[in-house]
């Protein structure tokens, strides 16, 4: 074990910070859970549309999902199951259900087409999965070359009482539109899956907390989707890396969480999983696009944390009766995914009193690598290594990864950022090569660029070198490319990402026609048919060639300021 004592980052930590975590304290996340559950009991553990779920309604829940799913023919330990939904109290249940069963859990973002769909479920060879209705019609698509035995479908609805839940469902269904027709023989409804598990015992499996929790996916520098093995272990460091950072002054079943970034995303799912830690309660927006209905929540229930993304957080702030929210008891707003933008912060300081602490991750790192101290002002930098975690910076210099190099050798060096820690993930699913490119002698090969001062504060000064980052979420231009390449009507293409003051970045394609009555509202309808929205090109220009190496390489940084032509 590495002493922590030599790194220059620990004498930079809160007092109540200390410089190492015990990853072991639980035995897996089931454990975890089970364990909150016990403590807090009749406390209220999720909020959705004006319905809570308890602490001991989790339990129970997730209990029976977990009994429902062992019986089910062909289900063995260590499958996959899929989840795909918003933020609904069917979220939690379905998660911990997965999670106790022995199955390793699948997020699937539910705004994904049936190409980005099949992708995720091929890979992961998920034998069955959670799908809220509203995008069941996207899955029936492709069911068929895929490997999902079982499946399982809610509408919004479905955890409210009674009045609420008819209202909602009828609502959404009949009078807003937004559950296509679906066929999907053989599926099963979410409430009665768990009717069955109630009357089903549930055998208690033994698991390793070594075993993989979740297939988390990440595009990669390539593009093509790759699952990080993320195993209990890793989640369970990561709680208790970022849980002792942001808690100096929680208090136990007092916090109120306002939980709009997606629970899909790996950071608001470990974030989610450490405010179980006091008994938090969570509010669960459903649709955070919805910024009116967003300011409402705020004002309702007086949240004492809200972790975000730069668009989020710039969101709110434009959004009327925002600055009439009563902050009193607002502890910790965290900002990830993304850089939040300076301007941001500074108005977000002046509005609220508190500061947006930044913090960095990644999909490998469970997602928590480092962080600014509490009420740090914005500077430009993601803060120091959390407990338990080493990071170095190598470039060309530093070939060998194998020893850590302090920062006073590598003074004024940018480079890559390394990471080791109990947060790092086992590898990619099915992907030796990727993981042996990527996990180096323990050490994770993080792809992004920056520096560490001689305190061991860490600026990104770069993100991997094509990747795009559009809300915080990975966009990568060669799947973009690949999805334009497929149309008939062009010849070739580029994708980049250029600046945006609402979402960080957004995505450009530089296009060379095939077709020459080929249109940017054409290119538009394709790409909604084939990417999910936030990959989606916000600017489209026609040229007459693309620019590229004597190899043939594209010219990526040329293509940002390219104007061309859009007709």
């Amino acid at each position: 074990m590495e002493e922590f004592s030599q790194f220059p980052w620990i004498k930079n930590y809160p007092e109540h910070v200390p410089a190492t975590i015990d990853p072991d304290v639980w035995d897996s996340l089931p454990d975890f859970q089970e364990k909150m559950s016990k403590e807090y009991g009749d406390a209220p553990a999720f909020t959705n549309f004006g319905s809570t779920l308890t602490y001991a309604e989790l339990e129970e829940k997730s209990s029976q999902m977990a009994a429902y799913l062992q019986s089910l023919e062909g289900m063995e330990q260590g499958d996959a199951v899929a989840i795909m939904m918003p933020n609904l109290l069917q979220y939690p249940v379905s998660l911990f259900g997965i999670l106790k069963a022995g199955f390793v859990v699948v997020n699937i973002n539910p705004l994904y087409t049936s190409r980005e769909l099949e992708g995720q479920l091929k890979d992961s060879g998920a034998k069955a999965i959670i799908i809220i209705e509203n995008f069941a019609k996207t899955f029936e698509r492709i069911k068929d070359k895929v490997s999902v035995q079982h499946v399982i479908t809610t509408e919004v609805g479905d955890m409210l009482p009674a009045p609420k839940r008819i209202m909602i469902n009828f609502l959404l269904k009949k009078v807003k539109k937004m559950v296509p027709e679906f066929n999907l023989p053989g599926a099963i409804k979410f409430n009665d899956a768990l009717k069955i598990g109630k009357t089903k015992k549930f055998n208690k499996p033994k698991i390793d907390r070594y075993d993989i929790a979740f297939l988390q996916y990440t595009g990669g520098t390539t593009g093509i989707s790759k699952g990080a093995m993320l195993t209990h272990r890793n989640i369970l460091a990561n709680l208790q890396q970022t849980g002792v950072w942001i808690s100096s002054d929680f208090k136990k079943k007092e916090e109120v969480v306002m939980t709009a970034l997606p629970l899909y995303h790996i950071f608001s799912m470990t974030a989610m999983c450490s405010f179980l830690q006091w008994g938090a309660h969570l509010i669960l927006i459903t649709n955070p696009r919805d910024m009116k209905g967003l300011v409402k929540d705020c004002a309702k229930w007086h949240f004492s944390v809200i972790c975000g993304v730069n668009t989020l957080f710039n969101g709110l702030l434009n959004t009327p009766g925002f600055d009439k929210v009563n902050f009193s008891k607002l502890k910790l707003a965290v900002g990830g995914g993304t850089q939040v933008q300076r301007p941001v912060a500074e108005r977000w300081l002046k509005i609220t009193g508190k500061n947006i602490i930044e913090a960095y991750g990644l999909t490998e790192a469970s997602p928590g690598v480092s962080a600014n101290p509490l009420n740090t002002p914005w500077n430009g930098s993601v803060g120091f290594p959390f407990p338990s975690t080493i990071v170095t910076i190598r470039g060309e210099g530093f070939k060998d990864l194998g020893q850590w190099v302090s920062p006073a050798e590598i003074a004024e060096h940018t480079g890559e950022i390394c990471v080791k820690g109990p947060q790092v993930m086992r590898g990619y699913w099915n992907r030796q090569e990727e993981t042996a490119n990527t996990i180096r002698d323990g050490w994770l090969r993080t792809g992004d660029i920056g520096n560490m001062d001689s305190n061991g504060r860490i600026t990104i000064t770069d993100r991997q070198k094509d990747m795009i980052l559009v809300s915080g979420f990975n966009v990568y231009p060669n799947e973009i490319e690949a999805v334009l390449q497929s149309m008939p009507e062009i010849l070739e293409c580029g994708v980049v990402g250029v600046p945006n003051e609402k979402s960080g970045e957004r995505v450009k394609a530089v296009i060379v026609k095939k077709d020459p009555s080929l249109t940017v509202e054409q290119v538009k309808a394709f790409c909604r048919q084939n990417l999910t929205g936030y990959k989606m090109p916000k600017e489209i220009v026609f040229v007459d060639s693309i620019p590229k190496t004597p190899v043939g390489k594209i010219l990526r940084r040329e293509l940002k300021s390219i104007s061309g032509s859009n007709k």
